[in-house]
């Protein structure tokens, strides 16, 4: 226990009414999602327990968000699942077809687990392509339970941590995607050392190049090319006294970078949300730090409430809801309790003390096992809860949170992009659109990375507002400058009327400078995009 004694810490808005935001139902659902992905065909693919879930369960399953209100248009499942993804990583490709990735898994083969999605179809036309994986041919080089993967600025993948299985040893090493021939993986000390309470760690591409990574309550920069430490950062404390809260899995908080603006100058902020001590108390505060600062420190914020099983979404307007968790315990089954169901905006454009404002509350717990992932249309939606504590139940219902921006009765912007701006962005490119702001405003872009929300971890999240210039109804986007800043993938490109978002379209930048398109070479098994 301790008793702050200083100034205050925190003030928290309460605003009212539409101000809210506000939970409502959306579908019921036929899955309690692990794995939560919006793939560019708009759909939302759902990956869970596959062998060790439900029976029958063929571990995927496809949600066609525009088809809600119709449970047998709305719902596809997938078996091309050959292991078992539970507690896998994912993310989406940055070739030009935007294949899903999924590595790791359970036990077995599964924790060697290379499987691959291409999302078809389109809103309102169900797809019919599958999950493609076969062991034999394309596999990790080390098995791996609760790994956390990461696009680089050279387009590969890394994959990094995990355990060996289901409460195993810990696998303390990193490895890249393509496998460099004759394969290769590297040891990492810091891994074995924080086991097992590093697991899920989180992972930036810096700006200045190097790879920052979270783990328990350390932080380090990483060389992208040898992987040696550049930089240990200092530890990231648990409360205003300092202790020994944990952010990753099991104490299992969340990350998110702030948002980049150009012309991207400022250094970039990680923060970290919610997390727990290692008895079980739940944090009540979030921590950020700018890695490439000359005297990094880490600033302490804190939360109208404690949260363990924390989920975290970066929105369009620059904003981050807080959702979702419990306020004791850690992650797992049966490991916490009192569900947390009090959103919480974080608004970083205010100052540091005034940025959290207490929204709208649902009455369902979403604590082990929920996901939150962005809609196309600036919502959220809130999946999942497999608590397996005997008091909560296993929740396949599936919720909307809607930001006060879908609230405020004002008309979304519509955009068109050129002809031009539809195929791939290159670094510090122009592109133009040509626009429809109700307002009759200036408009603004937002660039939002796509996301592979997993256990608190949203591979791929990132945040951009890149310069705009407009005449009239047309407009010209400059693209981000380099893949440090910006590493290659896909984004959803919203264009803002003041708060108000429009529908997103996807866009992709930087194109594919690994070559993953060619990537895996087993044309038998695996449809490959090829190069571009």
């Amino acid at each position: 226990m301790y008793n702050w004694t200083g100034d205050a810490i925190n003030e928290f808005a309460g605003p009212e009414g539409a101000e809210k935001g506000e939970y409502s139902m959306m579908i019921g659902g036929i899955v309690i999602p692990l794995i939560a992905t919006l793939g560019i065909n708009n759909k939302v693919m759902f990956l869970e327990k596959h062998g060790t879930g439900p029976p029958n369960s063929t571990g995927a399953y496809e949600l066609d968000v525009s088809q809600v209100g119709n449970p047998d248009a709305a719902w596809r499942t997938l078996y091309g699942l050959k292991t078992d993804v539970f507690c896998a990583a994912g993310l989406t490709l940055p070739d030009k077809a935007g294949r899903q990735l999924n590595v790791g898994g359970w036990s077995a083969d599964s924790l060697y687990g290379v499987r691959l999605y291409t999302p078809d179809g389109s809103e309102g036309v169900k797809g019919v392509n599958d999950w493609e994986e076969n062991y034999a041919e394309v596999a990790l080089q080390r098995g791996r339970w609760y790994p956390t993967a990461m696009t680089m600025a050279n387009g590969s993948i890394l994959i990094v941590g995990g355990e060996i299985g289901s409460n195993g040893p810990p696998e303390p090493t990193l490895e890249i995607l393509p496998n460099p021939p004759g394969g290769r993986y590297l040891f990492m000390d810091w891994l074995l050392r924080t086991d097992p309470l590093n697991l899920y760690p989180f992972m930036y591409v810096l700006p200045g190049g190097g790879i920052f990574v979270a783990y328990y309550n350390e932080a380090r920069i990483l060389d992208p090319v040898t992987f040696d430490t550049r930089t240990i950062l200092p530890n990231a404390p648990g409360s205003v006294i300092g202790g020994s809260g944990g952010r990753t899995y099991p104490l299992e908080g969340t990350a998110v970078m702030l948002p980049q603006y150009a012309p991207y100058t400022d250094p970039v902020t990680i923060m970290m949300c919610g997390g727990a001590e290692l008895y079980g108390k739940a944090l009540d505060n979030c921590v950020s730090i700018q890695p490439e600062a000359a005297n990094p420190t880490w600033v302490l914020e804190r939360m109208p409430s404690p949260r363990v099983m924390t989920n975290m979404v970066a929105l369009p307007d620059g904003t981050f809801m807080i959702m979702g968790g419990a306020k004791q315990g850690t992650a797992g089954f049966g490991l916490a309790s009192d569900p947390n169901n009090d959103a919480v905006m974080y608004d970083p454009s205010k100052p540091l003390g005034s940025r959290m404002s207490v929204m709208g509350s649902t009455d369902i717990a979403r604590l082990y096992h929920s996901e939150t992932i962005l809609l196309p249309d600036g919502s959220i939606l809130v999946s999942g809860s497999d608590p397996e504590d005997n008091v909560h139940p296993q929740e396949y219902r599936m919720e909307r949170f809607s930001p006060p921006y879908m609230l405020n009765g004002k008309v979304k912007p519509t955009f068109t992009l050129s002809d031009s701006a539809r195929g791939n962005w290159n670094y510090g490119g122009s592109y133009s659109f040509s626009v429809n702001m109700p307002s009759g405003s200036a408009p603004r872009v937002a660039l939002m990375g796509a996301v592979s929300a997993t256990h608190g971890s949203s591979m791929g999240q990132r945040t951009y507002f890149p310069a705009v210039s407009c005449g009239g109804n047309s407009c010209t986007i400059t693209a981000p400058p380099s893949a440090n800043i910006c590493t290659p993938g896909w984004y959803q490109m919203y264009v803002l009327d003041g708060p108000t978002p429009s529908y997103s379209q996807w866009v992709r930048i930087g194109g594919d400078p690994a070559n993953l398109g060619s990537w895996p070479n087993f044309p038998g098994t695996f449809k490959v995009p090829g190069p571009g």
